[in-house]
Order: structure tokens, then C-alpha cells, then sequence
């Protein structure tokens, strides 16, 4: 089986574990959009290890490489939640026995990023940026 092959099928997998996949680069690195079933403030962590547990077992599996997986968290199209990534030699060491599931977890969590801009809230009335922060912005 050829490395495409091998990555042919992750978006379907993805789908199979819930992932609502918006879309996907399946090179190096894995380039992941998906959009959350939780539009909160925060990125949902049952979803990232439902995308995680897709990637493990295809790669226990001997059915994916593991590569660098940079997840994008969108709330619908174009309004990103947040981000977050795994490195490739981390799927191997779970797959080794080098770490546990929860050290992989926390490692893949330590990455997560949450948009600033664009939160509700962020505006004001009319849709106009927030009042200026110093006096001289103020003056102006």
C-alpha cells in the first residue's frame, strides 16, 4: 500500500468517529477542518480525541503514516473556533508504549488555541470595534 492509499481514507474514518469534516490535506502535515457540534467559547475535547482516536487506530492499524495533524476547530464555515496539533512522533510513542494515552492527551491539549477575535461579544452596538483603549486613541 502506497502512502496515498494509506491516507486516502482518513476523512472517511474521520466521519465514521463523528468528525464533521469541512476539509482535509492528508500530507505532511495532516491539515484537518472540522466543524464543532459544541459552538461554545472553548474547543470541545471529546471532539478532538474522537479525531485523534480515528488517527491512532488507522495508525494501529498499519492504515496511516503518522504526520504532524493540525486541527482546525471552525463554528461554520469560516468562523474558527481555534486550533490545535499533534505531532507525528507523538502517535508513535503511544503506539510504543513510550506514553501513555493521558500524556498524549495533555500533550495534544497544551496546544490548544481559541480565536480572540470575532467572539461573540467582541462588539458593540451596530457592529462597530470596541471604544479605543488609551486616552490618546480616545482623543483623536
Amino acid at each position: 500500500m502506497t502512502g496515498d492509499e494509506r491516507t486516502a481514507d482518513v476523512e472517511p474514518a474521520l466521519r465514521s468517529y463523528g468528525v464533521s469534516v469541512e476539509s482535509i490535506d492528508p500530507g505532511d502535515p495532516l491539515e484537518l477542518t472540522y466543524m464543532t457540534a459544541f459552538p461554545g467559547r472553548e474547543i470541545h475535547r471529546g471532539e478532538i480525541g474522537r479525531a485523534l482516536n480515528a488517527l491512532i487506530d488507522r495508525a494501529e492499524a498499519d492504515e496511516w503514516e503518522p504526520v504532524r495533524v493540525e486541527g482546525t476547530v471552525v463554528r461554520s464555515p469560516g468562523d474558527v473556533l481555534g486550533t490545535w496539533h499533534a505531532e507525528a512522533d507523538w502517535f508513535e510513542a503511544l503506539n510504543s508504549y513510550e506514553i501513555s494515552e493521558t500524556e498524549f492527551s495533555a500533550r495534544v491539549l497544551d496546544t490548544v488555541s481559541h480565536e480572540t477575535e470575532g467572539e461573540p461579544g467582541d462588539e458593540t452596538e451596530g457592529g462597530a470595534p470596541d471604544a479605543p483603549e488609551t486616552d490618546e486613541e480616545a482623543d483623536r
